[in-house]
């Protein structure tokens, strides 16, 4: 149902320019009544040239018509059903009662005023200055010699929104507009689903990505390349650093990188080259955090103190902090090899929310290596929890319908002194549980390519970290390293006795249902056991 908006307010109060916006932003359709009187004119035949003419020919319709003229303006371009109908400008009360008759609830009137005339006066004589559509008064006093332009004013005493344009900016006039109008969706609807991990990292929630990934509209990453991400895709297995993993699994979604990602521009150019991903569909954050070669060698240390990636994360952040006096280059905005891919993202996810449009976001590395909840010292740079996940993506957590929390059998940490893990065994004895002959040649890190060390699986961890994350669902992974049969299991049950037990464990302990298993790294290596789906919406 189209929803008219007819703005009123003195010449120069900034009727033109909200009436514009509304109807841009909203898909609607722009009414001028400046534009209809000459119109009307010219099938009279008269040709209005000047704001005197047009105030002269505008009171005169009014006198015949008793204001209907606008309504009827207004009704005919109501024919096309446009969401919006923005009238610039009713002059009298005569016409916003016109169109109260024809529309009822459906109009609504906002009223502009600007209490100081100097204002309204330098705003004036700009305009005329810079040239208009028609030829303006020399001042703006002999503007208000129009008796109808004289009562504007009185007006705002019969309108359903009063806005003063000296105490708001056009931004602030525009979302008052649509708050009062409706348009604004509600905060509180969930299209947000948040994937994080569970554990240290490598718990395949590139694979769980990739595979929820054509159901959403929105796909955003944050953290940084010192998380690889693996997906394989048409039988090429491809490591996402920068991008969602999600990227090729959906060629039609909006690719977002939050402001709180840190970034690399040759880590990000390489993937684009190596996977085909159109650039054109990646949205970088101007506020983005750009890792330089400085940052890298200034982490050097830390590869061999916690067994850190040492991709220069960490020292960016820690730059982000401590450079906040500097007027050097830090951002993504400050860099021109980004102009290309910047955008407001917050922007960028309203607009998403507005239309409806589901959203997956994907947190980087796992709860167990969370900077503040994790094993310090042997933690990542950031908060790794959905909280912080959600932070850096600049979502709010009433966005969030489910957060799914990626898990593996048997919980791995890089060799060396990434730190405590449980309780470790050995690789050999995973494969002689298994049977699975590899796991432990195909079990290096993405980035580092680095051998991993391995555990049994933390259950107090895994109560932990649903806590931590709200986990609403779990995605278990590498069910095969229970047993290799599993493999053979496309359906859930088709996995074996112990896998069973092992998933109802999981569920018991974590409070949340285990909605996707993963058998393997192949096209039908997931279970999929949810109640929901991320139906796209158009």
């Amino acid at each position: 149902m189209t929803t008219v908006v007819a703005l009123s307010g003195p010449i120069a109060s900034g009727k033109t320019t909200v009436a514009r916006q509304l109807a841009e932003r909203w898909d609607g359709e722009l009414v001028s009544t400046r534009l209809e009187l000459a119109r009307l004119a010219k099938i009279s035949g008269v040709d209005l040239q000047d704001r005197a003419e047009f105030q002269a020919f505008g009171d005169k319709l009014d006198r015949e018509t008793g204001g209907e003229w606008v309504a009827r303006a207004v009704e005919a371009a109501g024919r096309r059903s446009p969401r919006l109908l923005v009238v610039d400008a009713v002059r009298i009360e005569p016409q916003v009662s016109a169109l109260r008759e024809r529309f009822g609830r459906r109009l609504v009137h906002v009223h502009l005023e600007t209490s100081d005339m100097q204002v309204l006066a330098a705003r004036y004589r700009d305009r005329r200055e810079g040239g208009g559509p028609i030829k303006e008064f020399q001042s703006y006093a002999e503007v208000a010699q129009n008796q109808t332009e004289a009562n504007i004013g009185s007006l705002g005493d019969h309108a359903d929104v009063v806005l003063d344009t000296l105490r708001n900016t056009v931004d602030d006039l525009i979302v008052r507009c649509e708050a009062r109008l409706g348009l604004l969706p509600s905060l509180t609807v969930p299209l947000v689903d948040v994937l994080v991990g569970a554990q240290y990292g490598s718990e395949g929630k590139g694979n769980i990505a990739y595979y929820l990934a054509p159901e959403y509209e929105v796909l955003v990453r944050v953290g940084g390349p010192n998380a690889g991400h693996k997906v394989k895709h048409r039988g090429t297995v491809y490591t996402h650093r920068s991008l969602p993993s999600g990227s090729l699994a959906n060629p039609d979604a909006e690719l977002i990188i939050g402001p709180g990602a840190v970034i690399r521009h040759d880590v990000l150019i390489e993937e684009l080259a190596v996977t085909g991903v159109d650039p054109g569909r990646v949205r970088i954050d101007p506020q983005v955090m750009v890792i330089t070669a400085e940052d890298q060698a200034n982490e050097s240390a830390l590869r061999e103190a916690i067994r850190s990636t040492a991709e220069g994360g960490g020292a960016a952040a820690a730059r982000r902090i401590l450079g906040r006096a500097s007027t050097g280059p830090m951002l993504a905005r400050d860099y021109r090899e980004f102009a290309g891919f910047l955008a407001d993202t917050g922007a960028l996810l309203n607009s998403a929310f507005e239309r409806g449009s589901r959203v997956l976001v994907e947190g980087t590395q796992g709860t167990g290596l969370s900077l503040f909840h994790g094993q310090y010292p042997n933690v990542t740079s950031r908060d790794t929890t959905v909280a912080g996940t959600l932070a850096e993506a600049g979502i709010g957590p009433r966005r969030v319908r489910r957060a799914i929390m990626v898990a593996r059998t048997y919980p791995i940490r890089v060799k060396g002194n990434s730190g405590p893990m449980g309780q470790e065994i050995d690789w050999a004895r995973v494969q002689e549980r298994s049977g699975v002959p590899d796991a432990q040649s195909s079990e290096f890190s993405s980035v580092t390519n680095e051998q991993r060390r391995v555990a049994e699986f933390d259950w107090t961890m895994l109560r932990r970290s649903a806590e931590l994350n709200s986990a609403t669902d779990v995605a278990l992974t590498f069910a095969d390293y229970i047993s290799v049969e599993n493999r053979n299991a496309y359906r859930y049950e088709q996995l074996t006795g112990p896998t069973l037990q092992f998933v109802e464990e999981v569920e018991s302990v974590s409070g949340a249902a285990v909605s996707l298993i993963a058998t393997s790294f192949l096209e039908r290596g997931i279970i999929d056991r949810r109640t929901w789906r991320a139906s796209r919406h158009h």
